[in-house]
């Protein structure tokens, strides 16, 4: 068990006690006794959300997905609406306690990324399988197990495998076995409570902005808890009081008008393979720091105790680069949590020619890059999009946003399509010493089991700066599941013991003061 993170005096509130006083068993004990006597029911109903299809482009299931999710919030007394956008719908809950202390709302969403079945290690995405462990990269094994019956034991290292198994349905399925926990228990929950489940986050939660600003009195509260992303690297309960933003572009350079034989045209003619290689690696050197021009110059950086917070974190380093088999990490900063403090680049894909099976001897006629651009508070989306754009040109090329016509290709010596940069969202960051915070973390140490890790941001992204530029509400995130459960790949899974711990954090956080 790692050590709670202290974060200045201002966190330094930890008593940990039962609850109601000596003699009474603490939160975490009952919620886990509830939830020992019903894993197969908390599976089964997890198994019939992550059976309906959610990506955010089908609207038929994304739909269906609303539904279910309406259905199963009124199953727990809550107040649910399925609520219309411009786009995918919006769930939302609410259940008002008479003398509430405080408004607590949630949001997570049910949408996820795109599927590819055939890449799918003996499963499918929409068929939820269990799995006696982690799979061992290049192999089926574990094999699927059937799942266990009512009463029989699940153990915490097994695995569930299928489409938003963990991101992002797990913390609904957690969120809602929490409320069935502390109803069966007795405890009567103590502040109003409100749940949001946006349908197009992983779209970029285009339509979520003004879904906001037309609902911001429904929307009112005292704190907002992000449901998202993974937990630390040491499986505790974990907070974050940040998240990156994110941008996207698409690079796409020619060569000429049709691929040519490489042996009658190779040392000649232009090759955008190897262009768009020189290109790429223009943008960053080889430790992973960006080169392009003030790329770093709007950040926003860390204050000195929420500086102490990240360098008092336990390293995981060695321990994940054995997870996921390399040996060498980019060394621009100290650690890998003071690198997610700092925009960057990613390279998500390329595409030129061909390879393998489908390859020919020639030159390509064009190669295409998309890029991902995380960042950090301070960062405006367009602007970090725009210094990019201006970087290509620097190396020399003419950019275009739709493709080169003849005349075109007869006067520039190198072209770039760049499409992208317009969307995505900026990153927002809370400050860990508010009075709600404070509270937040208090009551995971006083109803839990173990004391949690407090991230100042998160690696991912969230468009957390929605909620915060129009509900003016402080927000922290909440991340329940296993770091390893290949989110936005096949295979993606989410631990049981992780899914069960998220259900005691959920409630104590419920039952917050």
């Amino acid at each position: 068990m790692k050590r709670f993170l202290l974060y200045g005096m201002a966190l330094v509130i930890m008593a940990v006690g039962a609850l109601g006083g000596a003699g009474q068993e603490p939160l975490w004990k009952k919620v886990r006794e509830y939830r020992r006597a019903h894993e197969a029911e908390i599976l089964r109903e997890f198994r019939e959300l992550l059976s309906v299809p959610n990506v955010a482009s089908d609207g038929e299931n994304i739909r269906a997905n609303a539904e279910l999710l309406r259905r199963m919030m009124e199953k727990r007394g809550l107040e649910a609406r399925v609520m219309e956008t411009a786009g995918n719908p919006v769930v939302f809950a609410q259940k008002i306690v008479p003398g509430a202390g405080r408004t607590l709302l949630f949001y997570a969403h049910y949408d996820g990324q795109p599927v590819e079945p055939g890449k799918w290690t003996g499963t499918a995405p929409f068929e939820p399988a269990l799995r006696p462990g982690k799979l061992r990269a290049g192999t089926r094994e574990p094999g699927p197990i059937p799942f266990p019956a009512a009463g029989a034991r699940h153990e915490d290292d097994w695995r569930l495998y299928a489409r938003s198994a963990s991101d992002d349905k797990a913390p609904i399925i957690c969120f809602l076995a929490a409320l069935d926990a502390l109803r069966e228990s007795g405890f009567v929950p103590r502040n109003n409570i409100k749940i949001i489940l946006d349908g197009e986050e992983e779209a970029g939660s285009t339509n979520l902005f003004p879904f906001l600003e037309k609902n911001k009195d429904l929307l009112g509260s005292d704190v907002l808890f992000m449901c998202d992303g993974p937990a630390y690297y040491s499986g505790d309960p974990t907070l974050f009081f940040g998240a990156r933003g994110i941008t996207t572009l698409e690079v796409t350079v020619y060569g000429p008008d049709t691929s040519l034989h490489s042996g009658h045209y190779g040392n000649w003619a232009p090759n955008p393979a190897v262009m768009l290689a020189h290109l790429l690696a223009s943008m960053r050197d080889a430790n992973g720091r960006v080169k392009v021009a003030g790329f770093y110059d709007t950040v926003v950086p860390l204050g000195e105790s929420e500086l102490r917070a990240v360098r008092s974190i336990p390293s995981h380093e060695e321990e994940i680069k054995r997870t996921y088999g390399f040996r060498r990490h980019e060394d621009a900063w100290p650690s890998l949590m003071e690198a997610i403090q700092y925009p960057a680049i990613n390279i998500n894909g390329l595409e030129s020619g061909a390879v393998g099976s489908r390859a020919t001897t020639s030159i390509p006629a064009s190669a295409a890059a998309r890029l991902d651009i995380r960042l950090v508070k301070g960062n405006d989306p367009r602007d970090m999009a725009a210094k990019v754009v201006s970087h290509i040109r620097a190396q020399g090329y003419h950019v275009v946003e739709g493709e080169p016509d003849d005349a075109a290709r007869a006067r520039f010596p190198m072209i770039a399509r760049v499409t992208g940069g317009r969307g995505g969202y900026a990153a927002s960051r809370t400050a860990m010493d508010l009075p709600v915070c404070r509270a937040a973390v208090a009551a995971l140490s006083r109803h839990g089991s173990r004391p949690p890790v407090l991230l100042p941001t998160l690696g991912g992204s969230l468009p957390i700066v929605h909620f915060q530029e129009l509900l003016e509400t402080p927000i922290v995130g909440v991340s329940v599941v296993n770091h390893d459960n290949n989110q936005h790949q096949h295979d993606e899974n989410v631990r049981l013991g992780h899914l069960w711990l998220g259900i005691e954090t959920l409630a104590a956080l419920l039952m917050m003061d």
